[in-house]
């Protein structure tokens, strides 16, 4: 059975986002509130996605802007922490995000018992934060070094706020990046947060991906969550379950319940 399997079954995942509040270090903080209500925060958007009955939820730092390729010592710390102090609340799987940074990623997700990461793991990309060049290699080792082979990886084609230096088309980087460096899914994304993958990449990656778990990263909405999930293996949902769709506020808990109303009703639950 493969990692996926073991984590979701048979369905196609809905993969929530807590995305936490800003962390100590990045300038958006508020050093006012303190790690304190980044926990509350955080505690409540979970909350309102279990309520939801998503599949499984996923915790990220996606407000710890600028960017970074190579994040704070501090900024793992603290998402460490916050899910630490909700581990005893987690009732759905879940996984960890770390932008942009694959063994920043890997270490939170040894430490948090996490049953999967998502991250950037293969190509050359030019991007915000400069030029972008994970290793998938080292990223696979260390999580193996920290004794969590069980960690599942799933892969990120096609990385937001950059631009791909491979010239060969998306569905030939994603069927070379299951061939060279083993991820348990690929994910395919739009150009930034919140905006969609083209569904002629989902389709076209699907297609030479067979036997291999393809998600749709960014921007599953409502209207669009049928039509996905006809091609795609699950998706990773975050701004549609905030109020107003704003990827920076609060999970809005009907929103939540609605979006997975139509996703089971999409996957014939």
């Amino acid at each position: 059975m493969t990692k996926f399997k073991t984590i979701f079954g048979d369905k196609k995942p809905v993969i929530a986002m807590v995305h936490l509040a800003p962390l100590p270090g990045s300038p958006l903080y508020d050093s006012e509130g303190g790690v304190a209500a980044i926990v509350e925060a955080a505690r409540r958007d979970l909350k309102a996605l279990q309520a939801a009955d998503v599949d499984a939820v996923m915790f990220g730092n996606e407000n710890d802007r600028p960017y970074e390729l190579k994040v704070d010592t501090a900024s793992t710390a603290t998402m460490a922490y916050v899910i630490g102090q909700l581990r005893a609340e987690i009732e759905k799987p879940f996984g960890v995000n770390v932008l942009w940074d694959p063994m920043a990623s890997v270490a939170l997700a040894a430490a948090t018992g996490a049953s999967f990461l998502r991250e950037i793991l293969t190509g050359t990309y030019a991007s915000d934060m400069g030029p972008w060049t994970p290793n998938a290699g080292a990223a696979m080792r260390y999580r193996d070094r920290l004794h969590r082979p069980d960690v599942a990886m799933l892969a990120n084609v096609s990385a937001e706020f950059a631009y791909s230096l491979d010239r060969r088309d998306l569905a030939d980087r994603a069927r070379s990046a299951v061939f060279s460096s083993i991820p348990d899914a690929i994910l395919v994304s739009g150009a930034i947060t919140g905006e969609a993958a083209e569904m002629t990449d989902l389709i076209a990656v699907k297609k030479v991906l067979p036997t291999t778990p393809v998600l749709a990263n960014t921007g599953v909405k409502h209207t669009t969550v049928a039509d996905v999930l006809k091609v795609a293996d699950g998706c990773i949902v975050g701004s549609s379950l905030k109020i107003d769709g704003d990827t920076w506020k609060p999970v809005d808990a009907e929103r939540a319940a609605e979006f997975m109303r139509l996703a089971k009703a999409a996957r014939g639950d």
